[in-house]
């Protein structure tokens, strides 16, 4: 069960400065708008880092100030009013957090929604989830993956939620070998194999931006995650 006076820490890394980020940013402005007692920001303004090397970053600084850590992208949208009960509540069930996801694995699948670097897409009834798509309410485009409020195999990166504590305790952290592409899945694939608990919630929320499925640096860190989960 979460503690519901634990902090909830938003990690946000993001190529806007510190001073236009609230502006400028859907997250930046959620986190404005929901200015509530218990929530903290972690930014990583400017960044121009990798995303697993500014998580770790804020893995490691939570040794010492534990919180509910939210990796977030800095196009993401909250829409819900009670979104921090709702985080609260689920961890009651499931040890780590997010709002689309695959309740299956097939080998080494490069992507919780695709089954192989062809991007065929996994059947519907191995996802979970629902998530807006634009810039602001209402969405112009709902994707139902699948039922949320399951149990899951790999997680979504957009929204990763987790109590630091559980992270330093079982000494998992995003392999920075993923900078952009993959550090989702194989941090789910890390979880898993330590046995912590993962599912998707009914959360509402809107993001801006799909994946990149076709860059050369997405194929690459297709070759690095199957080289190193094959071994």
């Amino acid at each position: 069960m979460a503690d519901n006076s634990l902090k909830i820490r938003f990690v946000v890394a993001t190529r806007e400065s510190k001073e236009n980020f609230h502006e400028n940013t859907l997250i930046g402005k959620s986190i404005k708008l929901f200015n509530f007692p218990l929530l903290e920001l972690r930014l990583f303004p400017e960044n121009r880092e990798g995303l697993s090397k500014v998580y770790n970053i804020a893995i490691n600084e939570s040794a010492k100030n534990p919180a509910i850590l939210v990796f977030i992208h800095d196009d993401v949208l909250i829409l819900d009013y009670y979104w921090t009960d709702i985080i609260y509540n689920w961890f009651q069930r499931f040890q780590i957090l997010g709002v689309a996801g695959n309740i299956n694995r097939t080998g080494n699948q490069p992507s919780w929604y695709f089954l192989d670097k062809n991007l065929t897409p996994d059947k519907q009834s191995n996802l979970s989830g629902l998530v807006g798509h634009g810039e602001s309410f209402p969405p112009k485009q709902l994707s139902y993956y699948g039922k949320p409020s399951q149990e899951v195999k790999i997680l979504d990166g957009l929204l990763i939620a987790v109590n630091s504590d559980l992270l330093i305790k079982n000494n998992l952290k995003f392999d920075e070998r993923f900078s952009f592409h993959l550090y989702d899945v194989d941090f789910s694939r890390q979880a898993e194999k330590k046995g912590i608990k993962m599912g998707t919630i009914p959360m509402s929320v809107i993001h801006k931006s799909g994946g990149n499925y076709v860059s050369e640096e997405w194929k690459k860190s297709c070759d690095v995650y199957s080289k190193k989960w094959n071994k």
